[in-house]
């Protein structure tokens, strides 16, 4: 006498192996998204890579700018040192301390202080 409404224990219903396939895919699917977005934040080139690299980038633009600036200020001075003969008389006083014969040379110091 067998008991037709008792299932036979052969093994799993196809109807349970589709919610554990389904189930393992979406987490499967979860666990390469999150690989993905982690690497797309920290990785070789992530966010992180990118922001260190335009913070690079502002460093070396304002580097360059005031290079810019100090190259225009040295041939500025070059060409007046060429052109004009009262800088060049200018730099050999300031810088190296000439006078013109007939000049008096006064040295002020600080008295120190008590």
């Amino acid at each position: 006498m067998s008991d037709s409404s008792t299932p036979l224990a052969t093994g799993p219903s196809p109807k349970s192996t589709a919610p554990r396939r389904g189930r393992f895919t979406r987490y499967l699917l979860g666990f390469i998204a999150a690989i993905l977005l982690v690497d797309a934040i920290v990785g070789e080139k992530g966010l992180l890579s990118l922001i260190k690299a335009r913070r690079d980038f502002q460093f070396v633009e304002q580097a360059l700018q005031q290079s810019r600036g100090q190259n225009a200020e040295l041939r500025e001075e070059a060409r007046r040192l060429r052109e004009d003969p009262r800088a060049v008389e200018e730099v050999a006083r300031r810088e190296l301390g000439l006078i013109k014969p007939g000049e008096k040379l006064f040295i002020v110091r600080e008295a120190p202080k008590q």
